[in-house]
């Protein structure tokens, strides 16, 4: 082989490994046409390489892992992206900025547990989650299902989720603004500099949006007074307004001889919601208002020495949240109101609950290199919320300061043989849980009789995920987790709107399991197969679930002795010259109810029932064409297709009621088509997309309609 075939070889390694492809990178160098005079012929050489995402997924645990940069362009949110990912369904209560729930694997809201580089997400602010998080500060999404690894010192039940962040050595500008439908508007500007002739760098963010959410509720009850009686028609929302502001800051050192990487950062979050309705639509708000402000300090070290590599971040958060509700009025969904003898959310006096409450947040871990195939790690988590709660105006409320402290620390052995082909981690957990409540007023709701003030428990949890390749297009993993799972402040205390304490709440015990099988054909050197199967079961004890009134939509979280847990993911992703990818998966998932007797010792009723209000057999479908070079050199237009379809399910236990007039979350279609275009190799992107486009009748979370056909457009200028 010739200096100049050598060369172009190793050129084609090296960029195959910087290649940013959804899963794999192909690199194809015809030798024949450079070298016509060696007498030698090589012919067709394709290189393939994986993104760490795609590594992670073909790992020991069952996870998925979204990459964000094909998107980037787009006016999407985390929660737009993660919501197609196989096992995973994400509901809202209404528009931009509204609460939602996320499942993974049919178990869901807090128990997945959220992450931000390894750190909980809370550490930002309570209301900072996946809708607000600018989507071009992130390189992927991690979705563990069911199994999470020690490293994250979570008592995660059902899953977690973990944002990884954009790392560069670089000087980089990235700013964009986007708005659309509903007057919808969005601002993102992150940056990085360093300073000449330092390692150190200095990274601003700066994240807007807002949204009226004004979009055409479809058959809801309004007032005739012609007709002198409640009629069904179609009306805008009409107090829906959000607004979201988050700027951080962080300053620090790269890769210099005392640390790999030590940073300092401070940021502040601002979440404004006008509160249009209650857990149900049949509750119409007009003057509500939920307003949060945190302010964030912190501190993150990392360093490896020889074979040791360790880590440390110190997190300190001052969190306020403020809900108003002073009106004494009723309202209808065409905005007209009636007087009332209390306010519009309880139906008592004037309000404005003040919540305090203060994180601290500190994770630590170690991992130490035995030998090439074993390996063994510890970590460390304290995290301290505490809840300080008063009311300005109502002086029957009783102020009171709660602390919930949770500790847990983890040990993980790591082995690896047969050239990695063979992976096992086994792990073992202790969950230290410290609860100091003494908030006691509405006992009998709240369960405020039924606990000690001051209390200390301790939980054990372990768990083994496996991994054997046999070869490329066949591999086969196995894991298990015996997991706990403490409440969260909101579930014990509630959030001072929706959400009523529940202070005796038990901690949720689970045993999951899970099996799948995956693998990547490459067909050619243009066409490429990648598959993967899912199997999971869990068995949950004291399953926290969330159960909402009809009558005044309010929630309010509590155990249920029994659930069991099964089901499939499926997924197959064909994709052609980096240029066609065609993506199906579908998920399946049978939740029951496995309390045989009330505590009155008679029958339950609802022995064996599916949990309600859980979306359990849903796919998605999504086609992408790219072409390159179309109007310029180094310009690429990509076009894509989205298809969302769910399983019709029972609002309520399918043992209540009659057949007939049992409510039911009917069964979901709906398209998105999105276009986005880029020019001077990523300097210059353009976007417009098309949700819901076909207009269709659309559910979520407690049968909450979602906006019907919306059109966005984005721009985004990046300089590097």
């Amino acid at each position: 082989m010739t200096m100049h075939r050598r060369s172009i070889l190793i050129l084609s390694l090296i960029a195959s490994a910087l290649w940013p492809t959804r899963g794999t990178a192909t690199i194809i160098c015809d030798y024949d046409s450079v070298a016509q005079a060696d007498s030698v012929s090589l012919g067709a050489v394709t290189v393939y390489a994986k993104t760490l995402g795609k590594k992670l997924e073909e790992g020991a645990y069952s996870i998925n892992a979204v990459e964000v940069l094909s998107n980037v362009n787009r006016l999407v949110s985390l929660n737009n992206l993660v919501d197609r990912s196989s096992g995973v369904k994400v509901r809202r209560q209404g528009g931009v900025g509204s609460d939602f729930d996320l499942s993974i694997n049919g178990l869901s809201g807090n128990s997945i547990r959220y992450f931000i580089d390894g750190v909980p997400l809370d550490t930002k602010g309570s209301d900072v989650n996946l809708d607000n998080i600018p989507v071009n500060t992130v390189e992927r999404v991690e979705l563990y299902k069911g199994v999470v690894p020690a490293y994250l010192s979570s008592d995660a039940l059902g899953g977690a989720v973990n944002i990884v962040t954009k790392r560069s050595l670089s000087n980089y500008l990235d700013v964009s603004y986007g708005a659309g439908s509903f007057h919808t508007q969005s601002a993102d500007l992150t940056a990085q500099y360093f300073i000449p002739g330092t390692a150190v760098s200095i990274r601003p963010t700066f994240s807007y949006s807002y949204s009226k959410n004004d979009y055409k509720m479809k058959g809801v009850e309004v007032w005739d007074e012609d007709a002198d009686k409640y009629v069904y028609a179609d009306s805008k929302r009409f107090h829906d307004d959000y607004r979201s502001v988050i700027a951080q800051i962080e300053a620090g050192v790269s890769r210099v001889s005392w640390a790999d990487r030590f940073y300092i950062g401070g940021s502040f979050a601002a979440v404004d919601k006008e509160i249009q309705t209650g857990a149900m639509q049949n509750k119409v708000y007009g003057m509500p208002t939920r307003n949060s402000h945190s302010w964030n300090v912190s501190a993150g070290y990392v360093k490896r020495w020889d074979k040791l590599n360790t880590r440390i971040n110190l997190s300190h958060t001052w969190d306020r949240t403020e809900t108003v509700d002073t009106a004494f009025r009723k309202y209808s969904w065409d905005g007209t109101w009636l007087p009332a003898s209390g306010n519009e959310m309880t139906g008592k006096d004037r309000t404005i609950r003040i919540y305090n409450r203060p994180l601290t947040v500190l994770s630590a871990g170690g991992d130490y290199d035995i030998s090439e195939h074993h390996n063994v790690a510890v970590n460390y988590m304290l995290n301290r919320t505490s809840n300080r709660r008063h009311d300005e105006l109502d002086k029957t409320f009783e102020p009171s300061r709660d602390v919930v402290t949770k500790q847990i620390i983890s040990l993980t052995y790591t082995q690896t043989f047969f050239d990695t082909r063979w992976q096992t981690s086994y792990f073992i957990k202790d969950y230290i849980n410290r609860s100091d409540i003494r908030q006691t007023d509405n006992a009998t709701v709240t369960g405020a009789g039924l606990i000690k003030p001051h209390e200390v428990k301790s939980y054990w949890g372990a768990g083994v995920g496996s991994r054997y390749r046999f070869f490329e297009p066949l591999a086969v993993k196995a894991s298990y987790e015996h997991s706990v799972r403490l409440p969260l402040s909101r579930e014990l205390l509630g959030n001072g709107t929706t959400i009523i304490p529940n202070v005796a709440l038990h901690p949720e015990t689970s045993n999951n399991y899970n099996l799948g099988l995956f693998g990547t054909w490459h067909i050619d050197g243009e066409n490429m197969l990648t598959y993967s199967a899912d199997g999971f079961i869990r068995h949950v004890q004291n399953y926290i679930r969330a159960v909402v009134s009809e009558r005044d939509g309010y929630m309010q979280y509590t155990n249920e002795p029994a659930i069991d847990v099964k089901g499939v993911d499926l997924e197959v992703v064909y994709t052609w010259r980096n240029a066609l990818s065609v993506t199906l998966n579908g998920s399946w998932s049978d939740a029951r109810n496995l309390r045989k007797y009330k505590t009155d010792g008679n029958p339950s009723a609802t022995y064996k029932n599916r949990v309600p209000n859980r979306p359990w057999m849903y796919a998605n479908a999504q086609v992408s064409y790219t072409l390159r070079d179309l109007f310029c050199r180094d310009d690429r237009m990509r076009i894509e297709c989205d298809h969302q379809w769910i399983h019709w399910y029972y609002l309520n236990w399918e043992a209540y009621g009659a057949k007939e007039s049992k409510a039911v979350i009917p069964t979901q279609s709906v398209t998105d088509l999105s276009l986005a275009y880029s020019w001077h190799s990523g300097r210059y992107n353009v976007s417009v997309e098309c949700t819901n486009i076909f207009d269709r009748l659309a559910y979520d979370n407690y049968m909450l309609q979602k906006p019907g056909r919306a059109v966005y457009a984005k721009f985004r200028l990046f300089l590097n």
